[in-house]
């Protein structure tokens, strides 16, 4: 009698027992796969590309700032990135190393030795050229030769302004995007785009915008966001299917002026990145580069 009572309650704590041990068992491979997930953001292939806005908004005599000159912000802005680039670098598996980075301006600077500058910060990095020497070469040109390109740049006096809107139409897919890669896109600009060459206008949207533009249609009160929304203000799409393609602004430097004027610029460029279908963005106003540091590097090593 006994017997026959113990038995089923030895088998329900036999079957009790086994179904926690297959719950544990399926929980298992959850906890590999986001393992599994890291190892594979650390070991993805980085394109990282620059496009410089070198137009008199570096001048430090026309646009000075007590804090910082800005064209010294982008300079620590770019070693930031590359420090980022490096350390991703330095985290990868030799077999898996296929990344590249680079440096553009459209239209170029008609000073060959700012372009022989830009093209010495071009690096293609594989398991075939991996070195110490060569992280130490990266390390090296990104510290010293960006600042060469603005002080020459300064000195010059000649800005010929930046075409970023013409760099999206004709150039974004064949320099900033392959493959297989993570491709990021770092802007470094004070929000405004200009260039005498490309000034198209649809309606009320633009291939352009400066403070008389913004002052001139009125988007300097408190009603600005409701006029861009009504009147359908903005930037012409520049190009399409840029979901490929992550970009990070730097540097905006409204018109003080206007209480708005940033907020009119990071709408413009939030509703451009936008419309043309880009992946990820992050626009931010410039600010000292211990600041910008940590948002440079989380944007590209998480």
């Amino acid at each position: 009698m006994n017997r026959r009572i113990i038995n089923p309650i030895l088998l329900i704590t036999f079957l009790v027992c086994v179904s926690c041990e297959e719950v544990v068992e399926k929980e298992k491979p959850q906890k590999s796969t986001r393992e599994s997930t890291v190892v594979l953001t650390q070991n993805q292939n980085l394109n990282i590309s620059f496009l410089l806005d070198l137009s008199d908004r570096i001048n430090p005599d026309k646009y000075p700032n007590l804090t910082m000159d800005y064209y010294k912000m982008d300079v620590a802005y770019i070693q930031s990135v590359s420090e980022a680039f490096l350390a991703h670098l330095k985290n990868k598996k030799v077999q898996r190393m296929n990344d590249r980075i680079q440096l553009y301006f459209d239209p170029p600077p008609r000073n060959q030795n700012i372009n022989n500058l830009s093209k010495s910060l071009r690096y293609e990095i594989n398991r075939r050229n991996i070195s110490e020497d060569l992280l130490e070469a990266i390390k090296h040109s990104y510290e010293t030769k960006p600042l060469e390109i603005y002080k020459q740049a300064i000195d010059d006096n000649a800005y010929i302004g930046s075409d970023m809107w013409r760099f999206f139409k004709n150039k974004i897919h064949d320099f900033c995007i392959l493959k297989e890669h993570r491709n990021i896109l770092i802007i470094l600009t004070d929000g405004y785009i200009y260039h005498k060459d490309t000034q198209m206008k649809e309606g009320n949207q633009t291939t352009y915008l400066t403070p008389q533009f913004i002052r001139k249609h009125k988007l300097n009160t408190k009603n600005w966001k409701q006029r861009i929304v009504d009147k359908n203000f903005g930037f012409i799409p520049a190009a399409e299917n840029l979901e490929n393609l992550e970009v990070l602004v730097l540097g905006i430097n409204p018109d003080k002026k206007n209480p708005y004027e940033e907020d009119v610029i990071e709408e413009y460029w939030k509703d451009w990145l936008h419309d043309m279908k880009v992946g990820k963005y992050k626009i931010k106003t410039a600010i000292l580069p211990s600041n910008m540091d940590k948002i440079i590097k989380d944007f590209i090593l998480n």
